[in-house]
């Protein structure tokens, strides 16, 4: 078989890419990516020497190039996207045409050229904001309500694959996954950022008064995921994933500075950003129950080899740093 994974030099991208190959050794694997900030070739050289692995640089929004790559492709994964909400409120229009521009033009490719299958990765941001202070979870059931810039180019996506599928029979699936964490994820993101700030001697922004609550799940759980769906998922249908370990901003950070040694010194609260949503949380039994799915991750043993790998792999982040900003 061969698998076509869009955006597979960034973070879930690369790690899905590696899995794989791991997993599927038989099929062949084509990462299709643009490499802007979010993308690195440094992040898929172990698989380059793989004569299974095949790397094309191309834009989603061009049509001629995205033919050509999925061309006799049996499975689309979509994970390419822009994601990070700062640098959307600061410039928004990136995320419009990467997100809902190129996904249209991926699916045009999909329908003419008819693939087998296609799977779309999308966020629980779609669904907006819960209350701090209830028992209450998002399933697929839930009204989407999108907040900012990148969680609204995000749903129109999902509201793209959606039509494809009712309009032209577009055999597809979807999921909406909870925050990650692992290796390969760029330093704007909240661990990463915490990690890297303490390796080189800084302290750790945190937005706001850090009890924004977050749905934390390790990469590898989430590519595994990712392989339930594509093998066994019913068609036009959506699966929430998540691991469900809900903690908020300030305790995720808290036990970043445990594992260094470090206190609250190193803790610097910046002023909160707009429209931050204070409260994500997936229910994930529809996965779970019909996939058979499980996490394998703990939170803490997931954030422990984390912390091992940016140790380790100083050169892959320490050109990226420049460019992060405080956690979300």
């Amino acid at each position: 078989m061969k698998v076509v994974i869009t955006g597979g030099a960034g973070f879930i991208g690369s790690n899905l890419a590696r899995y794989w190959r791991g997993h599927h050794p038989d099929d062949a694997v084509v990462v299709l990516d643009a490499l802007t900030y979010a993308g690195h070739r440094e992040s898929i050289r172990d698989l380059e020497s793989d004569g299974s692995f095949r790397f094309a640089r191309a834009d989603l929004r061009d049509a001629s190039q995205v033919r050509a790559t999925i061309q006799g492709t049996d499975l689309v994964i979509h994970l390419a996207a822009e994601t990070h909400n700062d640098r959307a409120i600061a410039d928004p229009m990136p995320f419009v045409r990467t997100n809902v521009e190129g996904t249209a033009v991926l699916l045009e490719a999909v329908r003419q050229l008819e693939i087998p299958r296609f799977h779309h990765v999308s966020t629980d941001e779609v669904f907006g904001s819960l209350e701090l202070d209830s028992p209450d979870r998002f399933d697929e059931s839930s009204p989407y309500r999108p907040r900012g810039p990148y969680s609204a180019s995000k749903a129109a996506g999902d509201h793209l694959v959606r039509a494809w599928h009712e309009t032209y029979g577009l055999p597809v699936t979807l999921s909406n996954c909870s925050n990650n964490f692992g290796p390969y994820q760029h330093p704007e993101k909240l661990i990463p950022l915490a990690i890297t700030r303490l390796l080189t001697g800084g302290k750790i922004p945190v937005y706001g008064d850090g009890r924004n609550v977050r749905d934390w799940i390790h990469v590898d759980d989430h590519c595994r995921a990712i392989d339930a769906v594509c093998a066994r998922g019913k068609l036009g249908s959506t699966y929430l994933v998540s691991a469900g370990w809900e903690l908020p901003n300030l305790e995720v950070v808290q036990r970043i500075l445990r594992q260094f040694g470090k206190g609250s010194e190193s803790i610097e609260f910046v002023r909160d950003r707009p429209g931050h949503d204070r409260r994500y949380a997936l229910d994930s039994r529809r996965l779970r129950e019909e996939l058979d799915w499980r996490p394998v991750h703990t939170f803490d043993d997931g954030l422990a080899a984390t912390i091992d790998w940016y140790r380790a792999n100083e050169g892959w982040w320490r050109t990226m740093i420049s460019t992060a900003g405080a956690a979300r």
